[in-house]
């Protein structure tokens, strides 16, 4: 009965459908893979990102499996948010199975390759989900501190940030209607002449997270895109409610750009050790920088952040950005805000990049004077 025991098991072992069917947790993934939304034949579909150039229907992937009766039926989910709750819970293995058998039986290229499987300059990259909340770091660089002011007056505001660093600052940014993916425009609203940018790391929530310590926070992340945090310096006008407006720094639409597709963690590694985030206005690096340079880290946002509301699968937290915004003057001495016409380069290393061209917006009709007025009205250049 033993000889028999083992010989099952070396024959599960080789054979990863079967440790699938088998319920085998330990199945890997032959080559790491990205996951995102595309536009395919006129509809958006999710797919497997493999070597950053090419793009695996999931759907058609997994219909093409299911042939082989060793590997068990599993319903596909309809959304990135759906496949992002049930990754845990044989989603993963399914798509290490996909992957695992593409690169087998070697149909990634040539007359081998599937018509479910296309090249990424060939399909409408989508933004990767709309998250159902989205959370924002504010001011979570050093380098971002004080950077309004000159060079002395910056390095004095962030000497004293690192003396007292006190808790993270969380705000909510609008999704649907804000969301935009890679390709898409940054439409500068009219009249609003003071657009600045934010590159940062979204972090993608993979199992609910409440009241979760930091050094727990990790369990609970799907994985990283890159997300751009789009913002509205202008304000509001000074005859009306004082203070500051969060919906119109950070709410426009068009003003949240993310993708291009999201990197599971298993194959990003800890942010905390690697991150490198940069951003470029038509060529022109604007900012760069990594995780050393963060106030709070990733975990303490999330361990912050699920003190105060429960966040879920699909949910995004972003890291904040570093210095060198168009609001900045300590970095190049004076503002400098987008312009029509100009195109917007974000990128993190091992994610991928997203490019956006910003573009203006045509007048509105009329209204009632209860509209958001152009900066002009009341803001000298």
């Amino acid at each position: 009965m033993q000889t028999i025991r083992v010989l099952l098991a070396l024959i599960i072992l080789g054979n990863p459908a079967l440790a699938s069917a088998q319920g085998n947790p330990t199945i890997g993934s032959a080559e790491p893979f990205k996951l995102g939304t595309f536009e395919i034949g006129g509809e958006p579909r999710l797919g497997i990102v493999l070597r950053d150039s090419l793009v695996v229907e999931l759907v058609a992937a997994n219909r093409a499996l299911e042939r082989d009766p060793s590997y068990p039926a599993i319903p596909m989910p309809p959304t990135m948010v759906d496949l992002i709750g049930r990754y845990e819970y044989g989603m993963k293995t399914r798509l290490y199975e996909i992957v695992n058998e593409l690169v087998r039986s070697n149909r990634l290229s040539g007359m081998q390759r599937p018509a479910w499987v296309h090249d990424v300059k060939s399909v409408d990259i989508l933004a990767p989900l709309m998250p159902g909340k989205m959370l924002n770091a504010a001011v979570n660089f050093y380098t971002h501190v004080g950077e309004t002011g000159t060079a002395e007056e910056q390095k004095k505001a962030e000497a004293e940030r690192r003396a007292k660093r006190g808790v993270p600052y969380l705000f909510l940014k609008p999704t649907r209607g804000a969301v935009v993916g890679d390709g898409d425009n940054v439409v500068i609203p009219y009249g609003r002449d003071r657009v600045d940018w934010e590159v940062e790391l979204g972090i993608v929530i993979g199992r609910a997270a409440r009241d979760v310590p930091a050094d727990k926070a990790a369990d609970h992340i799907f994985g990283y895109m890159v997300t751009v945090d789009v913002s509205d310096r202008g304000g509001r006008p000074p005859d009306s409610r004082p203070g500051s407006d969060w919906l119109v720094g950070k709410g426009h639409d068009t003003f949240a750009p993310m993708g291009p597709w999201i990197v599971p963690k298993e194959f990003y590694g800890d942010p905390m050790k690697r991150l490198r985030q940069t951003l470029t206005v038509d060529g022109k690096v604007m900012q760069e920088s990594g995780a050393a340079d963060m106030i709070h880290s990733i975990y303490e946002l999330i361990e912050y952040g699920s003190s105060i509301i429960t966040l879920f699968p699909g949910d995004v937290v972003n890291n904040g950005t570093s210095g060198g915004t168009g609001m900045g003057q300590a970095y190049r001495g004076a503002e400098r805000f987008l312009k029509p016409g100009e195109k917007m380069v974000a990128a993190i290393e091992g994610i991928g990049s997203i490019t956006m061209a910003v573009v203006g917006e045509a007048a509105p009709p009329a209204g009632t004077g209860s509209r958001l007025p152009p900066v002009s009205t009341y803001r000298k250049p």
